[in-house]
C-alpha cells in the first residue's frame, strides 16, 4: 500500500493550480498554432496571432492567460490501494486551491451561495470529481473553468430515435447558439449517455482529453472529426468575428444508457481549456 500525506497533495494542487493559468499547455499551444496555419480569414489570422503572443506575455512575466482564472475543477482517479494520510483529501485539495489561488495572485471567482453571492475570497471550494481504480497511483487533473464558455453548454435529453443525425445536430445548435460568447477558437467537450449528470459529467471529463486525439471507438472518431469539421464551417470564427476556424477539438465521450433515453450533454470551452495533470 502506497502512503501520501495531504501536504505533498496540498503542494501538488496549488502549484497546478497556478501553472494551469500561466502556461498553455502543450496540445492547445499545437492546436492553435495550427489553427493560426489554418485560418483563412486576414481577420482570423490577426486575431489568432494576438491570442498566441498574448499568450507568450503571460508565460514570460508569469500572469494569468485569461483574467476569468476559472473555478477550479478537480478530476482524482485514486488507487484503491493508496492510504491519506495526515487528514482528508478533500480539505487537503480546497487547501491546495486556496493557497495557489492566492498565493498565485488569481482571480478570487467563487461566491459561496448561489444567490447570497458573497465571495470567498480564496477561490474555494473547488468541484472535486472522484474515481476509484485498482492500483497504488494517485492521478490528479486540475482544470480551471471560466463562466464565459461556461454559460454557453447545454445538455439535451433526446429520444433514442434521434440517433446519431440527431446528436450530431443538437451539438452543432449549442455552438451556434453560444456563437461568440465562448470565446472562440473553441474546445467542444461532449458527453453522451449516461443519465442527465453523468452525460454533463463526460463532457467535462472530454474538455481534458489532449487536443488532438480521438475516441478510441470508430464510429465517435468519425463523429468527432465530422462535427470538427461543420463547426469550423460555420463562419463564426476566431472571436467571433469570421473566418474558418470556430473549434480546435471536438472531444466526445460515451457510456452506457438506458432504453428510454439518449442524454446528450456539451461543455464549451475557450481557446485556452486550461488542464494540469500529475501523477503522485
Amino acid at each position: 500500500m502506497k502512503t501520501i500525506h495531504v501536504d505533498t497533495i496540498i503542494q501538488n494542487i496549488k502549484e497546478m493550480c497556478i501553472e494551469a493559468n500561466y502556461y498553455l499547455s502543450d496540445d492547445m499551444k499545437n492546436a492553435l498554432n495550427q489553427a493560426a496555419n489554418n485560418e483563412k480569414s486576414p481577420l482570423g489570422q490577426q486575431i489568432l496571432e494576438q491570442l498566441k503572443e498574448n499568450l507568450q506575455i503571460a508565460g514570460d512575466n508569469q500572469i494569468p492567460i485569461c483574467q476569468d482564472t476559472g473555478m477550479a475543477v478537480v478530476f482524482v482517479t485514486m488507487g484503491q490501494d493508496v492510504r491519506i494520510e495526515g487528514g482528508s483529501l478533500s480539505d487537503a485539495i480546497h487547501e491546495g486551491v486556496r493557497r495557489g489561488y492566492t498565493e498565485g495572485y488569481l482571480r478570487k471567482s467563487v461566491v459561496s451561495d448561489p444567490f447570497i453571492r458573497e465571495n470567498t475570497k480564496d477561490n474555494t471550494p473547488a468541484v472535486i470529481h472522484y474515481d476509484i481504480v485498482p492500483g497504488e497511483e494517485l492521478k490528479i487533473t486540475v482544470a480551471p473553468k471560466g463562466f464565459g464558455s461556461e454559460n454557453m453548454s447545454r445538455i439535451f435529453m433526446l429520444k433514442p430515435a434521434d440517433g446519431i443525425e440527431g446528436a450530431k445536430e443538437a451539438i452543432l445548435t449549442a455552438v451556434k447558439d453560444a456563437g461568440p460568447n465562448a470565446c472562440p477558437p473553441v474546445v467542444v467537450g461532449v458527453g453522451i449517455g449516461g443519465t442527465f449528470e453523468k452525460a454533463a459529467l463526460l463532457a467535462k471529463q472530454a474538455l481534458t482529453r489532449e487536443a488532438g486525439t480521438h475516441s478510441d471507438i470508430p464510429y465517435v472518431k468519425e463523429m468527432e472529426e465530422e462535427l470538427l469539421e461543420k463547426i469550423n464551417c460555420l463562419g463564426i470564427g476566431p472571436a467571433g468575428l469570421g473566418g474558418t476556424v470556430t473549434a480546435l477539438a471536438v472531444n466526445i465521450n460515451t457510456y452506457a444508457t438506458h432504453i428510454a433515453g439518449l442524454p446528450l450533454a456539451v461543455n464549451m470551452c475557450c481557446h485556452v481549456n486550461r488542464h494540469s495533470t500529475r501523477v503522485l
